[in-house]
């Protein structure tokens, strides 16, 4: 069974180290009591309950998967997963990062953040019934009307009921304006809803007594294409005027999808047969209030595939310690053992680091994320709010499309690692693979998060947000290129930062003569841009730790020896990134279809 330890020591260096959270935390009242004992903490409970609740569960969740009565249309989740979550109310996790009006503890999304990738790290199928919770939460925060609120919110709060998002059906795809589902007006301000859902994560289970899911449908006059989907709340139960549950509602789960992965979430069609629901915010304005939902989601995403790489990266290095398999070329390492333990080969610490690597430069990106959040959130300073929203808006395609990318690559070489015994079920290796995989297709394809970070973010504001990104690299050089012991960092992410800042202009003018040049160059596009944030990251971890050399600390020796791996075998890959990108469009569209 493959093991998880809480990275605790990391996630310490990264808050209170690289990035001072406290000291910006201060800044904003909802959060200027929030002191690192506090941070250190909860962090510490956290991690326990992920480590020893519910990371002993992913094996069984994988292998005993959901199940589903046709009778009844109720799922039945793995052996433990429902005690787990009683656990995680009782213990008041739900409501971490919730407002306090509605039962919650009012702590930083950034806490909130850290406390998911340990939980994504222990049992990701198990952490997305909470997970998804937590974004109609915000949704209807944001949107919902003071009675929906009060109706909701408590109780998504404390965990006593969950939340869902009801959004693509079969035909369309990532492309909701095909969808099809009605509402139609009631007299009493409700309305019936009618249609099929797909794909609907934790759409039905057993762990808890109510399921709020938001639905996205059409109004009998609404115009077509995107501009006509509103949005609305269709719970599995009503809710009677005094917050008890009344009959349950015309929403039921006709059947679940048998996946790669994730066995232990259940993904569920979802059928609505005239199942009351109550308007979310403005009419034909759905997807407006959904992406509070969705852009949640998508850090989720992020979080997911960040918390696998880190566990996949445990336990391979475990492995490679441990397991002997020939000698060393340059001469036995271990000559009282009959062969060396593979770790003292090279390829091998190439697999590590590069796992490693994208972990510890993730979990960089996804803190520096969530506290521009809070920061949105809760500054009162309205410049500081809006270029934080607009890094947010940036970096969000990045966390999600980047960092799920990695996490493909890293697990997928944590069980090379383990050669044949990683294709084998009992290491747990070749689940994080699965796992994995549905990260890169969840909330937008990779594709997709491309073309809104090079369509949307970049070019439609005419590089706007991108310059507030690039001003801050430039600071960071500006800052550190006069210490020579900083050359080794500072040159290439200058050099990278200039060959970004071409090509985007490049990029801008092709694609204002023909728009199909973004979507043939978006997807190295974001991967250049990731680098280009993964490198900022590493260099600022790079100068803390030099800060710390003279103390001999080996965390500090590792992070000096982690930065000049990234620098020295993955940051290469923007040369073959750029070229690709300067290719066009006219290699991939010249072929006619009729040769495919």
């Amino acid at each position: 069974m493959p093991h998880y330890t809480p990275p605790l020591r990391d996630m310490h260096f990264v808050l209170h180290e690289l990035l001072k959270v406290t000291d910006t935390l201060k800044t904003l009242p909802a959060h200027a009591e929030v002191d690192v004992d506090t941070i250190n903490a909860v962090l510490e409970e956290g991690g326990k309950f992920a480590s020893e609740v519910i990371a002993p569960l992913n094996q069984i969740g994988d292998a005993e998967g959901c199940s589903l009565n046709r009778d009844t249309h109720e799922v039945s989740t793995p052996s433990g997963f429902k005690a787990a979550y009683e656990k995680f109310v009782e213990g008041g996790w739900p409501s971490l990062g919730c407002d306090a009006t509605y039962g919650g503890q009012g702590l930083p999304v950034t806490l909130n953040q850290c406390l998911y990738e340990m939980l994504n790290s222990a049992n990701q199928a198990w952490t997305m019934y909470p997970g998804l919770t937590h974004g109609a939460y915000e949704c209807l925060h944001a949107h919902g009307t003071p009675e929906q609120r009060q109706t909701y919110l408590p109780k998504l709060t404390s965990g006593e009921w969950t939340g869902t998002m009801c959004l693509t059906e079969a035909h369309c795809g990532t492309d909701l304006g095909l969808l099809r589902t009605k509402a139609e007006p009631q007299a009493d301000g409700g309305f019936l809803i009618t249609g099929n859902k797909i794909f609907i994560s934790a759409g039905e289970h057993d762990l808890a007594a109510n399921i709020i899911h938001l639905v996205l449908a059409r109004l009998p006059d609404a115009p077509e294409g995107s501009k006509g989907i509103s949005l609305f709340v269709v719970p599995k139960f009503l809710v009677n005027a005094d917050g008890s549950l009344g009959e349950r509602n015309a929403i039921s789960c006709g059947a679940l999808e048998h996946k790669m992965g994730i066995h232990g979430n259940a993904t569920c069609q979802m059928n609505l047969d005239g199942a009351h629901g109550w308007l979310v915010g403005q009419p034909h304005r759905g997807l407006n209030a959904m992406f509070v939902m969705m852009n949640a989601a998508r850090l989720g995403v992020g979080m997911q595939s960040l918390g696998l790489t880190e566990v996949a990266y445990q336990n391979a290095v475990a492995y490679a310690k441990d397991r002997l398999q020939s000698r060393a070329l340059s001469g036995a390492k271990a000559s009282d053992k009959p062969a060396d333990p593979i770790i003292v080969h090279p390829d091998v610490r190439k697999m590590l680091l590069t796992a490693r690597a994208y972990a510890e430069g993730g979990r960089a990106l996804a803190v520096f994320t969530a506290l521009l959040i809070d920061q949105e959130l809760s500054s009162t300073d309205k410049t500081v709010k809006q270029d934080a929203a607009d890094l947010v808006a940036l970096l969000t395609p990045i966390v999600k499309a980047f960092m799920t990318d990695n996490a493909w690559i890293a697990t997928s070489q944590c069980l090379q690692v383990f050669g044949g015994h990683g294709y084998v079920r009992e290491w747990g290796m070749e689940q994080f693979v699965r796992d994995a995989r549905i990260n890169m297709i969840y909330e937008g394809t990779n594709t997709i998060q491309s073309l809104d970070l090079l369509g949307r973010k970049v070019l439609l504001d005419k590089g706007k947000k991108l310059t507030k990104l690039l001003a801050l690299v430039q600071q960071l050089i500006h800052d550190e290129c006069v210490h020579g012991e900083m050359l080794e960092f500072i040159n290439p992410l200058a050099d990278l930062g200039e060959k970004v800042t071409k090509l985007t202009t490049e990029l801008g003018l092709k694609a204002f003569g023909n728009p199909d040049e973004a979507g043939a160059a978006a997807v190295d596009y974001l991967r250049l841009t990731g680098h280009l944030v993964f490198a900022y990251f590493w260099t600022r971890m790079a100068r803390v730790a030099l800060n710390h050399q003279e103390s001999d600390d080996p965390f500090y020796r590792a992070k000096l020896a982690t930065a000049r791996f990234y620098f020295a075998y993955l940051l290469p890959e923007t040369a073959a990134l750029l070229r690709s990108a300067r290719a066009g469009v006219k290699p991939l569209m010249a072929m006619d279809e009729s040769l495919f």
